[in-house]
């Protein structure tokens, strides 16, 4: 059993979902060594988030922008939590709901992901200053 293990730091987005599948890959090239293992993401905020979705049509990561408003608006009345503004408390909601952690197949070196699928940072304040990512993999060699 192979284990491999890097942090990093993800430069600014926008808040947002982005696209992240390219630069976790480049920053543990050894992945590429696996035969059959797992890929373990942690993104370390309360206000940050990860999940797999749509990675070719860029307007489904608007859409999900634009649901997650809607669905945890800013300014709410019953917020106390508002320290950093008014994207402080929804930004928390909106990363426990979304989720902080990943766990991905590796085969014969590569993310064992669907055609469609692509991994996404799920930013949700309005000026944040990147973001640490702990990136795990772990497996047999090939």
């Amino acid at each position: 059993m192979e284990i491999y293990q890097r942090e990093i730091r993800l430069r600014p987005y926008p808040r947002g979902f982005h696209l992240i599948t390219d630069t976790v890959l480049e920053a543990l090239p050894e992945l590429r060594q696996l035969h059959m293992g797992m890929l373990h993401l942690l993104i370390k905020h309360t206000s940050a988030s990860l999940t797999v979705n749509e990675n070719a049509d860029p307007t489904v990561r608007g859409d999900f922008e634009r649901h997650f408003n809607v669905m945890v608006p800013e300014n709410a009345s019953h917020y106390r939590h508002n320290d950093e503004g008014p994207d402080d408390m929804p930004a928390h909601i909106k990363a426990s709901l979304m989720g902080n952690s990943l766990q991905l197949p590796i085969s014969g070196g590569r993310l064992n992901l669907g055609t469609w699928q692509g991994i996404y940072l799920g930013e949700h304040r309005d000026h944040a200053r990147g973001r640490s990512l702990v990136i795990t993999a772990f497996g047999q060699r090939g």
